[in-house]
């Protein structure tokens, strides 16, 4: 070969060794699908926290990462079938929305995609870990479960009616958190000593049942234990709440939101960002079997006090100097 054109060959391939190199580094957005049970649990709602912290990660939809969303919009029979969707969908992580059901439905679908549950009230009781030190296999995430948060539920409440009477809990049986949390309500009870009338709501036409047979049983208050049902209607809850007076405490901040009384629960948006945090770790190479399941460190007391007037209820003063959000 003459020199000139070995030469000519040699620039050539070094001007194209750069070009290989960046082309090596590029690879495809991220896909994180995300199964969701309640509705409206979407990215302006339950998961903007989350994608909050995506971005502050440095991952931004459309550029870096395409966000595949499903929801079953409060039907949990829907979910074996959108989770093979979105299995389907080849995610690199698949995220779980609230509660327990959606993250046994996704495990269920999979074995090898990396699951992130975001709130899951009794992860090894499920069976969706080995235990929350060493998860042990493709899923990993956020805990809502945390010791005696029920039984100061009932104390809040108590706070608001001090009474002999006993207290209300309108509770779907078929939901697993409702469940577990009704086993520590009754012992926080016990302690007390308060006597529990448990009334059942496995549908729409149960749940005002409920709060009428509350009434008639003459308790003080009523403690619900929100599942996706008495969520989807949460607006009819707390309208209910409001015609048959009856002071109500709720999990979720959303409920006085739109006129409950007053919620004691976990930081929702907190645990959604630590999930975020989780999720980042496995697109970098981390594995759910060896992250451990974090425990909510993070609650929140908010109270209606227009709710609370309407009533007839003078909020404690103690109270009001704990609440996180006080609403006028």
């Amino acid at each position: 070969m003459k020199r000139r054109a070995f030469i000519t060959l040699l620039g050539g391939a070094a001007a194209a060794w750069p070009l290989a190199a960046r082309a090596q580094q590029v690879r495809s957005p991220y896909r994180i699908g995300f199964l969701g049970l309640l509705p409206g649990e979407n990215t302006s709602t339950f998961m903007k926290s989350f994608l909050e912290r995506l971005n502050e990660l440095g991952y931004r939809e459309g550029y870096n990462m395409i966000f595949d969303y499903r929801s079953a919009e409060g039907a949990p029979e829907r979910l074996p079938q959108l989770a093979a969707d979105a299995v389907r969908a080849s995610p690199d992580v698949l995220v779980t929305g609230f509660g327990t059901l959606v993250a046994k439905a996704a495990k269920d679908a999979t074995s090898m995609i990396p699951i992130v549950f975001t709130a899951v009230a009794d992860p090894v009781g499920a069976g969706l870990v080995a235990s929350l030190g060493r998860p042990g296999a493709n899923v990993t995430g956020m805990s809502a479960q945390a010791s005696d948060i029920v039984g100061k539920r009932l104390q809040i409440l108590q706070e608001f009616v001090p009474s002999d009477k006993p207290v209300a809990v309108l509770l779907n049986p078929e939901t697993p958190a409702s469940a577990s949390a009704l086993k520590e309500l009754r012992a926080s009870a016990q302690a007390g000593p308060t006597a529990l009338v448990v009334f059942d709501a496995r549908t729409a036409d149960q749940v005002s049942a409920g709060f009428e047979a509350a009434v008639k049983a003459g308790t003080a208050g009523l403690v619900l234990l929100e599942d996706p049902l008495t969520y989807r209607l949460r607006r009819q809850v707390t309208e209910l709440a409001a015609r048959f007076r009856m002071p109500t405490i709720y999990t979720l901040r959303d409920f006085p939101e739109i006129g409950g009384l007053v919620s004691y629960g976990i930081d929702v948006r907190q645990l959604n960002r630590r999930a975020a945090e989780h999720v980042d770790k496995i697109l970098k190479g981390a594995k759910p079997a060896d992250l451990p399941v974090e425990q909510p460190t993070k609650f929140e007391l908010v109270i209606n006090r227009k709710t609370a007037n309407a009533l007839g209820l003078q909020v404690p003063d103690k109270l009001l100097a704990l609440a996180d959000e006080v609403i006028e």
